[in-house]
């Protein structure tokens, strides 16, 4: 009865996603949690409402959802959500709490870890409690298949060595000229760090299929010639009404307008994501133990 009811919800969610992606696939099934960055060059281009609307598409295709939000000065998905976690990462790193009690559910099934002043706490931690902590972060394989880390936005010390860290990275920009040169900035501080890292982008708020095309090829166009970087794109959001309609209801809008143009965007966005992690990039590891002992290094 049980692998029926599989089978049936399986059948559903590809009736529903047109792309064709393997979404109960050994990788999937396994103890090895993927880790996803996504971050910008800058704040107001709709990075965290993208997170939580991608979160959501991802569990409909059948994969747990962790968001850790990582943004130490303007945290707020848990506001977007509309939950109210009662604990947060630093909660984890003093030992009061454990992992179970300080993830908070959200609607939808999705879960949600927020960062605050505990990323800062990384800083100076001794070596035997980074130790203990990546023992306790290692708990979350349990809890989640995939995470989603939304940083701050910007180049400060703290959202580079987030993204350093991950294997996967989606960088977030619009159509505006400042976003686009801030999105860039932030691919050459990347580069600069550590060379061929794979990047990911979205364009948010576009007009027309036309715009989200132009806006990509100049940032690839740019990083092509100035940093012999190749950029992948993951598509484009529609600039859609329903969007700020469902941010004042606190709802994300693909529980709230599943139907509507931006909806459809990041089902596709969401299909295409978990068919490059699961098979396009499977020689490359991205698990969260290595990310975890990547970003404590960072840090010291």
């Amino acid at each position: 009865m049980d692998q029926a009811a599989k089978l049936r919800e399986l059948i559903k969610n590809r009736r529903n996603f047109p792309l064709e992606i393997e979404v109960g696939n050994e990788e999937s099934s396994s103890n090895d949690t993927k880790v996803i960055c996504v971050t910008s060059g800058k704040g107001g281009v709709g990075k965290s409402n993208f997170t939580i609307n991608l979160g959501m598409e991802l569990i409909q295709l059948g994969k747990r959802v962790l968001i850790i939000d990582a943004d130490l000065g303007l945290a707020n998905i848990d506001v977007i959500l509309g939950t109210v976690p009662k604990y947060t990462l630093l909660d984890i790193i003093h030992g009061n709490r454990s992992i179970e009690e300080v993830i908070a559910t959200g609607p939808n099934g999705i879960q949600l870890i927020s960062g605050g002043s505990g990323v800062l706490e990384l800083v100076d931690m001794p070596s035997d409690t980074i130790h203990q902590l990546i023992e306790k972060f290692a708990l979350i394989n349990t809890y989640a298949d995939i995470i989603l880390i939304d940083t701050g936005a910007g180049l400060s010390s703290s959202v580079i060595s987030f993204v350093l860290a991950a294997q996967d990275i989606i960088i977030v920009t619009t159509p505006e000229p400042t976003s686009i040169t801030d999105a860039y900035a932030m691919i050459k501080t990347i580069n600069l760090q550590e060379k061929n890292k794979k990047l990911k982008v979205i364009v948010n708020r576009v007009e027309n299929i036309a715009e989200g095309d132009s806006t990509f090829e100049k940032l690839n166009n740019a990083s092509n010639r100035f940093l012999s970087l190749n950029l992948q794109s993951l598509g484009y959001v529609f600039d859609d009404s329903n969007v700020s309609r469902s941010v004042k209801r606190q709802s994300p809008f693909t529980l709230e307008y599943p139907n509507s143009t931006a909806s459809k965007n990041i089902r596709q966005i969401a299909a295409k994501l978990l068919n490059d992690i699961y098979h396009l990039d499977t020689n490359e590891p991205n698990n969260l133990e290595g990310f975890f002992k990547k970003l404590v290094k960072f840090f010291k």
